[in-house]
């Protein structure tokens, strides 16, 4: 992006002077964004590390208290929505740097090369993903507003935010043709590749001229052969560092662990599948199995919402529940589901344990345990639970997934 310093000075026509010194005009809202996007990119771990103090301050001191859950949440969901800002800025700086990392780079999870290339080749996959991922961050946010506004308003909203959710997971099931979702569809952060530092270089330099004073035999071209063993250049990962040439050469693996070196460089079938291939066309009642995932939260919403008695009625919550394990019993078990599939039904799983915080069983089941075990843990402890059982008490978000 080029900037006004780039531009060659032109001589201008003289202008009648205006009375006042002219004033120099402020940086372009585009500059700032430039500067800010090279700031990033540059200070790629540092910025990680803020993020995840951030997000850890809202877990830990929720902030969500009675009168102010609405200022703590508006906080999560920047910090939610800025991550995935930098997420796209370094995967695109990843792409463009023509640095080579350093140590070479491990094969990329299966989940990263699925999303990677669906976010690549198709523009609808990608915004409806960034949709979809959006929603999610400001979900919880929404109803806290919306329930300022009574339940009524807030049960509309949150109807219209999870059918927005169920439209985009269903528009991503077309556009992958009936390839199952996985969780996140949006490629994960991966980190980039330093530039060589300096002073590194110079500490390197140094090092090799300590040995040559040292008294280092000489080979004939006139450079000092470093001693065998602990005396040799290591660099920062072990590897042995060549004192003429530079180059670095991986350190060997300990005796016991050979097993394990060579298990580490063995290409499994996954590796050598193309991207496409890591997740099956699903037909039949995989395909409605699929479908009936996507619409369980919709499902049991829309029921919530019709319901008299929100908190101890029943019927919505066996509804939704009902809903999700007929999802599971029509998944394709069968020796085509690939270990990607395999992973992604294992996440949905565990996320199964999240009906046991809704609706009806936890007014008439998990309350009370949870109540039993704040009881029992130190104060602090249990003002953090009770921070959080206000929200899974009023709050339909603080428990979807």
């Amino acid at each position: 992006m080029s900037s006004v310093a780039d531009i060659p000075h032109l001589p201008s026509r003289p202008r009648p002077s205006s009375g006042g010194s002219a004033k120099s005009a402020p940086p372009s809202s585009t500059r700032w964004l430039h500067l800010y996007d090279d700031f990033i990119t540059k200070n790629a771990h540092q910025v990680s590390q803020i993020e995840s103090a951030l997000r850890s301050l809202t877990y830990i001191i929720p902030g969500r208290f009675r009168d102010a859950e609405i200022a703590s949440e508006s906080i999560h969901s920047g910090v939610q929505l800025l991550s995935l800002y930098h997420d796209a800025l370094l995967r695109r700086a990843l792409t463009a740097s023509k640095l080579p990392p350093s140590p070479p780079p491990s094969l990329p999870a299966p989940h990263s090369r699925y999303t990677r290339f669906w976010t690549a080749k198709s523009a609808l996959y990608r915004r409806a993903a960034y949709l979809l991922q959006i929603v999610t961050y400001v979900e919880l946010l929404c109803e806290m507003a919306a329930k300022r506004r009574g339940e009524r308003t807030r049960w509309r909203i949150v109807l219209v935010l999870e059918a927005v959710k169920a439209a985009c997971k269903l528009l991503l099931l077309r556009i992958t043709r009936s390839r199952p979702l996985v969780t996140p569809v949006l490629p994960e952060r991966e980190p980039l590749p330093e530039d060589p530092a300096e002073d590194s270089d110079e500490a390197e330099l140094a090092a090799l001229e300590e040995q040559e004073n040292a008294g280092h035999p000489l080979v004939p071209n006139g450079s000092a052969r470093p001693k065998a063993g602990r005396d040799a250049p290591r660099g920062p990962n072990g590897e042995w560092i060549m004192p003429r040439t530079g180059m670095a050469l991986p350190a060997l693996p300990a005796q016991g662990d050979i097993s394990g070196y060579l298990l580490s460089r063995v290409l499994t079938a996954d590796d050598i599948k193309p991207a496409s291939k890591l997740l099956n066309t699903l037909h039949g009642a995989g395909h409605v199995a699929e479908v009936l995932h996507i619409l369980a939260p919709l499902v049991y919403v829309v029921a919530l919402s019709r319901s008299r008695d929100r908190r101890k009625a029943w019927s919505p919550w066996v509804l939704g529940l009902a809903v999700e394990l007929a999802a599971r019993q029509l998944r394709d078990r069968g020796l085509r589901t690939t270990p990607l599939e395999r992973e992604e039904w294992t996440k949905r799983g565990w996320a199964m344990g999240w009906w046991a915080m809704r609706g009806a069983f936890y007014e008439n089941v998990t309350k009370g345990a949870v109540e039993g075990v704040r009881r029992r843990v130190p104060s602090l402890v249990g003002g953090i639970l009770e921070d959080y059982e206000y929200l899974w008490e009023n709050y339909y978000f603080s428990t979807a997934r």
